[in-house]
């Protein structure tokens, strides 16, 4: 991902809108690229603290309030991936299992003549 592809993807990544995919890549580069942290950061401390403003309350921890919502993000690529290799190991133990029950079928009727 290059700068100006993570830039585009700040204010999406504050309001929650960016997909999952453009997550993990702008995360990726969000941690490797200082300058693109500071864009974040900026962006993250206006929209925290005007939000903060016009409801009246808030905690005045702005940067520790985007370690947070940064650990959350990981956290649910962690559990999306989690569930990606789940799905997989579930779909791949159905298939074994059918395909056991249908050899084990035929042999039945085999067997018995059919």
């Amino acid at each position: 991902m290059t700068c100006r592809e993570a830039q585009r993807l700040v204010t999406p990544y504050i309001n929650g809108s960016i997909t999952d995919q453009e997550l993990e890549e702008f995360l990726k580069h969000i941690d490797s690229c200082p300058d693109c942290r500071e864009e974040l950061e900026i962006y993250f401390t206006v929209d925290v603290g005007i939000r903060q403003l016009d409801e009246g309350t808030g905690t005045y921890n702005i940067k520790g309030a985007l370690e947070t919502a940064l650990a959350l993000s990981r956290q649910r690529l962690r559990s999306l991936h989690l569930l990606k290799i789940t799905r997989y190991a579930v779909n791949t133990l159905c298939f074994w299992s059918v395909l056991v029950v249908l050899i084990i079928q035929m042999r039945i009727w085999g067997q018995a003549g059919f």
